[in-house]
């Protein structure tokens, strides 16, 4: 493979990193600043209006292409296995009823799903846009194109970077097609489109059509002041102009203040606007409900008859410790009967271990209490920022008690192989040792009776620089990447 981050020049990447930047903003490969600091109104103000480049890297990153192929393999299994897992209520009881008494997160998730079981629920049908997050793990004396994937998490809610990972695949291709990257090392061939910019419209836009409403509008939940609004709109512009579906965005808050259900029909109308498909791309962590206003507006909707995406039972079913307990011996064949699907499945696991008071989560807890070097300890969050590494693991396990430690799991730290690339971020370059996390978007739509769709959805790789452990773009740790194959 050939290291063109650091064999190019210095003029070379200016010339490519202009060429980027003009890409990015003509194609909305853009996000909003963060909030500045100071106390000056207007600049606050003009700083909200403005928009910089998405966090990108120059050049795509080599990933082995029986890896990527072992991954959009088994997205299908994973898309089936969650709603199956959902469809479960002994298995989430067994897992949510543990977890609720140590994380009010979860047992106020839970509590809403009871609430609604008990109701009945209004509507059978639940879409589902995936994302399953891997790691290539290569151990030593292995060639590159002999890694395998490992699963760091499957993501069931707010599903991210569908739009500007297609675009940041369109730029790499470009730069290749007007630049040659200044090098024949490689073909534009080994670049594999994504089509996740319209595949997860295409998603809404199926379970729209379920709905059975051409006058309904899909409603795009959201949180106040998004940065990453534009990877969103892209899905609201290719929805209507590829399906004639108008999408609105609302806030939790202002489903709770706008929103009503039919008596008769439990239909949601927020005004006058009767609302087919409610997509989540917020409502996974405590700051996006910041007061009980924001936990009626998730009720009103949940109760409603529009389809819901993800369902609660879906959310549930993406928590760390439903992870880690079908990685244990049976647990995923209880779902996925089939060996050689089991199997597939399997493959993708690395080391997940409880930490609650069962004798494989005391073992697991004095493992990490004498080496958690090679660990990372998960709690039941999305949205980077949360795990914890190496020695700050045995610092925090002395924290807590026995029941408290049950809110996490352990797995095992993958070890990818390092890379070189040269990360773009607010117009600046900077060269980087790094590693990648490739994401598989899927679709499934199932009526209540059978499964409608169950795709792929295209893909998405974020990179990282070696020293950072987290890998979520919007939360400032990685950027948005694009495969090669090799």
């Amino acid at each position: 493979m050939t290291d063109l981050a650091s064999t190019l020049s210095d003029n070379q990447l200016r010339t490519l990193k202009d060429a980027a930047l003009d890409f990015a903003f003509s194609h909305s490969l853009v996000v909003r600043p963060p909030p500045l600091a100071s106390k000056d109104s207007n600049d606050a103000a003009a700083a909200a209006e403005g928009v910089i480049n998405a966090p990108i890297s120059l050049f795509p990153t080599p990933f082995p292409v029986s890896a990527f192929n072992d991954a959009v393999k088994i997205q299908p299994l994973f898309n089936q296995l969650v709603h199956d897992i959902s469809q479960d209520d002994v298995f989430l009881k067994e897992i949510m009823e543990s977890l609720s008494t140590v994380d009010d997160f979860v047992k106020q998730l839970y509590d809403l799903y009871l609430v609604v079981k008990k109701e009945g629920i209004a509507q059978p049908a639940s879409l589902g846009l995936h994302r399953s997050d891997y790691m290539i793990h290569l151990n030593p004396g292995q060639e590159f194109s002999e890694a395998k994937i490992k699963q760091v998490e499957l993501n069931t809610i707010s599903a991210s970077f569908g739009s500007l990972s297609s675009l940041t695949g369109d730029l790499h291709r470009y730069l290749k097609a007007t630049t040659g990257y200044f090098s024949n090392d490689f073909e534009v061939s080994t670049l594999p489109k994504s089509d996740s910019i319209v595949s997860i419209a295409s998603g809404l836009a199926s379970a729209h059509q379920l709905y059975g409403s051409k006058s309904a509008k899909v409603m795009m939940v959201v949180q106040p002041g998004e940065r990453n609004a534009f990877d969103q709109r892209w899905i609201e512009y290719n929805l209507l102009k590829n399906h004639g579906i108008v999408l609105i965005r609302k806030t939790l808050a202002e489903i709770a203040e706008q929103g009503r259900l039919d008596p008769t029909t439990k239909a949601l109308h927020i005004d006058d606007q009767e609302v087919s498909v409610a997509y989540y791309r917020s409502a996974y962590a405590t700051t996006d409900y910041p007061t009980e206003k924001e936990w009626e507006g998730r009720l009103l909707a949940e109760r409603s008859l529009a389809i819901k995406c993800p369902s609660i039972a879906y959310q549930l079913v993406g928590a760390k410790k439903v992870q880690q307990v079908l990685a244990a011996p049976g647990q995923l064949e209880r779902f996925v009967t089939d060996p050689e699907s089991a199997a597939q499945l399997r493959a993708s696991f690395t080391g997940l271990y409880p930490l609650d008071n069962s004798p494989e989560g005391l073992a697991a807890y004095h493992a990490a209490m004498a080496n958690s070097d090679d660990l990372v300890m998960k709690p039941q969050r999305e949205g980077g920022g949360n795990n914890i590494y190496g020695k700050d693991i045995q610092k925090a396990l002395k924290t807590l008690t026995e029941e408290q430690r049950n809110a996490y799991i352990l797995m095992d730290i993958i070890r990818p192989p390092i890379t070189k690339n040269v990360l773009l971020r607010k117009g600046e370059l900077q060269r980087a040792s790094v590693v990648s996390e490739l994401g598989i978007f899927g679709i499934y739509l199932h009526d209540g009776q059978s499964a409608i769709r169950n795709d792929n959805g295209g893909h998405l790789l974020r990179t990282k620089g070696v020293e950072s452990n987290e890998g979520g773009v919007a939360a400032g740790f990685a950027v948005i990447d694009s495969v090669q194959l090799v």
